[in-house]
């Protein structure tokens, strides 16, 4: 027959979760998302336009990498780390349009 053993149980306490860190990014997010499309309904197709949601799209991944990847949070040499390489990306992206006429 199989002993039985009681065992003292102690119960763990939950924090109640922080999602106020989260709701501030859905909010600054959707802002920004609704400003996209009040630009793409009334300005006309132009490079001006390309260029705002060229903008506001690195906006919102820098943002989004820096509350939901941490990277905020990290030492500023590893921020630059990754910041120079896109910032140098991006002048590249620029230069090879200009380069190849798909922008005047």
């Amino acid at each position: 027959m199989a002993s039985h053993v009681a065992h003292e149980t102690s119960e763990k306490v939950i924090a109640p979760p922080n999602t106020g860190a989260i709701w501030k990014t859905f909010w600054i997010l959707l802002i920004l998302t609704a400003i996209e499309f009040v630009i793409a309904f009334t300005m006309p197709a132009n490079t001006l336009r390309v260029a705002i949601f060229c903008g506001m799209t690195i906006v919102k991944a820098f943002y989004i990498v820096g509350e939901f990847m941490h990277l905020k949070h990290e030492v500023k040499s590893l921020i630059w780390a990754v910041l120079i390489p896109a910032i140098f990306v991006v002048w590249l992206l620029v230069a090879l349009m200009f380069e190849g006429g798909n922008m005047y």
